[in-house]
This record gives structure tokens, sequence and C-alpha cells, in this order.
């Protein structure tokens, strides 16, 4: 990978991208009911996210941005390479991985099916943008 052919910007876009698709999907209007139910929360709300939190969140969103531009990296990739990166390491990486320690953690097939289900379709809109971004 060479750094000079990522494109920054995409990927500061890619980053702020999870946040959106994160207040959407844990919302009320979205999964935030079942997100709750999975956690143990329904008797009562979990505690609001201090600054701190999400400040940490976007910077491993950066990360997260950086790390899947170097798969679509070359100048020929297209809109679909980049969201079929974001994927195959959204389901095939990250979602099995939390399936894993989900199952030895004894959490419901909820917790996996809400959060892989935002870590895979958050990665796919991240390539998304990474791939539309030449």
């Amino acid at each position: 990978m060479r750094i000079g052919v990522l494109k920054f910007p995409a990927i500061f876009a890619a980053a702020l991208s999870a946040f959106v698709i994160g207040g959407l999907w844990y919302s009320p209007v979205l999964f935030g009911r079942s997100w709750k139910l999975a956690n143990g929360f329904e008797c009562r709300d979990p505690a609001p996210a201090n600054a701190k939190a999400f400040l940490i969140s976007f910077v491993f969103s950066l990360l997260m941005a950086f790390n899947l531009a170097a798969f679509p990296s070359d100048v020929k990739t297209t809109p679909a390479w980049g969201a079929t990166a974001g994927l195959l390491s959204g389901f095939g990486w990250i979602t099995m991985g939390l399936g894993i320690v989900s199952l030895f953690e004894r959490r419901p097939w909820r917790y996996l099916l809400v959060n892989g289900g935002y870590l895979t379709v958050t990665l796919v809109i991240m390539g998304f943008i990474l791939g539309s971004w030449r």
C-alpha cells in the first residue's frame, strides 16, 4: 500500500458516515430497542455516552476507514469494489469475529445481528465512499 494514493478527505468522510449510520441504527426508529434488549438494558436506560466516548469512537472510525482504504486503493477502484471490500471485511471478519466472542460471552443472537449488522453496513458504506472518491 502506498500512502500517497489514499484520499484523506474520503477517509474522513467514511469515518463520519459511521456516526451517521450509528445514530440511525441504534435509534428507536431502527434497532435501538433490540440493542437494549440484547444488552440487558430493558429495565433501565444506559447512561448517555460522554464526549470522551464519542472522541475515541471517532478515532477508531478513522482507523477503520484508513485500514479499509488500503484494500480498494488502486486508481481503477470503483464504488462497487469499495462496497464489496467493505462487505467482505465487515461480514467476513468483523461479524464472524464478534460472533465467536458472543458465543463465549453467552450473548443472545440479537446482539450479534444488531452489532454485526451495524458494522457490516457501516463498512459497506465506508467502502462505497472510498471507492467513489477517485
